[in-house]
């Protein structure tokens, strides 16, 4: 292939509009050429040469897109990630890729079958203080590590409109923030032994979960991943400590809050983190700032593109999202028996 691969998104809600159509604007292997929008045509307004559908089936039956970027409720994943990839179709799955693992292990294996690439977006991989975390531990600048605490904290004391916060399939914290966090652990340090959750619903009148708590145990170490929305006061994003120091950041990587702004994903500065904004290094002999690693969530549609294109293999597969999917629904187990569950009776 040399041509652009036409890409299409399916829907057109804020995290499609402020992310994921920029990204794909600004990777030169791909074409943003059709959305589906229900109502309205947003998309076309920002992007004039997209061809607006009603429907996935009215975009599959114009042959349209080569690469279908699903970002609907999570609820819808597994029906059009199916459809589109029994039509042929590559495509990438905002996380997480199912509700269910069992979902994701089946449209795993028609990707297979179909021989199309099959991805899910777990951009936080690509986040600069994550990618700062790795090259501690792939440094050994702590030496041997014994606990990681990660947070994804924010202050939304008021339930909202907003899907996850419905009784509906796939919502909650744990289904979005959870998904990130386990994801970053399990790539930095495998799979866990066990795990233990606490799972709540802390504001008034909430119907989904808000808050969580999960440890992952790892021989003679521990991870614990935690989000909450009624948290008003400043806390670590990372702490991770070693026999000899600790390293502790602030603040969530600069990318998120840059498309909020409106700013295009371009230039050698995109993603560089603010001096102020670095973590610490706290070893015996000093205490030192350590550069945040760039952040850079263009890799991912790059990666996607160069899959296809035959010259690399895909950074995120379904498999590793399987694994994810599978520790989650352990954590819910975990939370309403208040037990730890066992890598063998998750079957992650």
């Amino acid at each position: 292939m040399s041509q652009q691969i036409r890409t299409a998104l399916i829907g057109y809600g804020s995290v499609a509009e402020k992310m994921h159509a920029p990204l794909i604007e600004v990777c030169p292997d791909l074409e943003l050429v059709a959305v589906v929008e229900r109502n309205g045509t947003r998309c076309q307004e920002k992007y004039p040469n997209v061809r607006t559908f009603r429907s996935l089936d009215e975009l599959l039956e114009a042959d349209a897109a080569d690469l279908i970027c699903i970002t609907t409720p999570n609820e819808y994943h597994f029906p059009m990630a199916k459809q589109c990839i029994l039509a042929g179709k590559h495509v990438v799955v905002d996380k997480p890729i199912t509700v269910h693992s069992w979902e994701a292990e089946e449209l795993d294996r028609l990707a297979t079958e179909k021989g199309v690439i099959l991805s899910v977006f777990h951009n936080r991989r690509f986040d600069g203080d994550f990618r700062t975390l790795q090259k501690i531990v792939a440094e050994n600048t702590l030496g041997r590590l014994v606990y990681v605490e990660s947070h994804f904290d924010r202050f939304r004391p008021q339930v909202s409109e907003n899907w996850r916060e419905k009784d509906v399939p796939g919502n909650g914290i744990t289904y979005d923030l959870g998904v990130h966090l386990i994801d970053q652990i399990v790539l930095l340090f495998g799979k866990p032994e066990s795990i233990f959750a606490d799972i709540q619903k802390q504001r008034t009148n909430a119907v989904s979960d808000d808050y969580f708590d999960i440890s992952l145990f790892y021989p003679g170490f521990k991870a614990r991943v935690t989000a909450g929305v009624l948290v008003n006061v400043a806390s670590p994003k990372f702490l991770l400590l070693g026999e000899k120091g600790s390293f502790q950041k602030f603040y969530l990587d600069v990318q998120e809050q840059a498309f909020k702004d409106g700013k295009k994903p371009e230039g050698e500065n995109w993603g560089v983190d603010f001096e102020e904004r670095w973590g610490k290094l706290y070893l015996e002999t000093e205490t030192r700032p350590l550069p945040t690693e760039k952040g850079d969530y263009r890799i991912f549609y790059q990666n996607v593109a160069n899959a296809i294109y035959q010259k690399e293999p895909l950074k995120v597969t379904a498999a590793q999202t399987i694994t994810i999917l599978k520790i989650i629904e352990a954590a819910f187990l975990s939370a309403q028996e208040g037990r730890k569950i066992n890598q063998q009776e998750g079957t992650w």
